[in-house]
């Protein structure tokens, strides 16, 4: 079947290419409605990664983050009209210890593997969650950012132990505002504390127990785990300042994704006996659980719904770049198009 791919070929030039997919029997026909940019695609848009990188990824549909109507499931799974998220981390092996999503024989959508921005997405039914009616359209869009969060979660509950009493999460941008919602809804009896350095941005945590940020913590303030959602150059001090602030034998998670090494006090980490975890990208069943608590909590979906910072229609080649600007320009939440090419 004919379907209409539109690549980036090179840093902010998106040309369409004619693919003829290939169906089988597992073989789900998904039309995209709702897509969010994530900062890896204005990375790749923008060609701020490196030139080999470059080389080896382009072309390359961009977009790992959306949401579709079934046309055809060949499967027998979904019905035509469902509303589906579509999981981006598509695994070829299974290992009774390794993750989907930390094999490295596993493809991700718009990472050296065509993304949503198809007029089609031909998928295994088990990339595929149904939507449930309560959540909009464009929250769903950004389900997988909120499945990475939850990932994250679960890793550190993995790890940590049994004092729960303070979660700390430094970043104060999108992926900090999501794991703070799930924390709040995840452990409603234990404190929340916010470090960033955007005072205006701290504001949007207004249901946090606290927000500081960074150059005036209190000296008495500690936390029993904390969340390194800051990444890039930020990293070094966020993760230095949790190192700091944990307590003894806490537990940290790293989410945020750095291009170059980071340098970190390994000395007060064993002083301190802390445990580190490193997560990234999350799993089907990740989508599941997430799928799970948005339907059944409405005050986090409300307060992931705050989260859209731009929602505009998208019909040709000149609005996805338009589209595209706007969002580098955007200083807070999602950028959220709604598909109709």
């Amino acid at each position: 079947m004919l379907n209409n791919v539109y690549r980036l070929v090179a840093p902010k030039l998106i040309e369409k290419v004619i693919l003829d997919e290939k169906i089988d029997s597992n073989t789900v026909i998904v039309r995209p409605t709702y897509l969010s940019i994530c900062h890896a695609d204005q990375r790749y848009y923008n060609g701020m990664r490196d030139k080999e990188t470059l080389n080896k990824k382009l072309p390359m549909a961009l977009i790992h983050e959306g949401v579709g109507i079934v046309i055809k499931d060949y499967s027998g799974v979904f019905k035509s009209g469902e509303r589906v998220n579509i999981i981006p981390n598509t695994p070829f092996d299974h290992d009774v210890i390794v993750q989907e999503n930390y094999l490295p024989s596993s493809r991700f959508r718009s990472s050296g593997y065509d993304g949503l921005m198809q007029e089609y997405v031909f998928a295994r039914r088990d990339r595929l969650i149904k939507v449930p009616e309560a959540v909009p359209s464009n929250v769903a869009a950004y389900t997988e950012m909120i499945s990475v969060a939850m990932h994250s979660i679960k890793q550190l509950q993995s790890i940590a132990n049994e004092d729960q009493e303070v979660f700390g999460i430094w970043g104060d941008g999108n992926l900090g505002y999501i794991t703070a919602v799930l924390l709040k809804t995840l452990y409603p009896n234990s404190k929340l504390f916010i470090f960033g350095k955007n005072e205006r941005k701290l504001e949007m945590f207004s249901f946090a127990d606290r927000s500081f940020t960074i150059e005036s913590v209190p000296k008495n303030i500690r936390v029993s785990n904390a969340f390194e959602a800051t990444g890039g150059q930020g990293s070094k001090d966020a993760i230095n300042q949790i190192i700091k602030l944990v307590k003894p034998q806490g537990a940290i998670a790293l989410m945020g994704v750095s291009e170059n090494p980071v340098e970190i006090n390994t000395r007060s980490i064993l002083e301190k006996g802390l445990k580190l975890s490193g997560t990234s990208r999350s799993s089907a069943k990740d989508f599941e659980d997430t799928v799970q608590l948005l339907n059944e909590n409405e005050a986090a979906r409300k307060q992931l719904e705050i989260l859209i910072g731009i929602e505009s229609t998208v019909k040709n080649l000149h609005d996805i770049q338009a589209f595209f600007e706007a969002d580098l320009a955007n200083a807070w939440g999602k950028s959220v198009m709604k598909w109709e090419i």
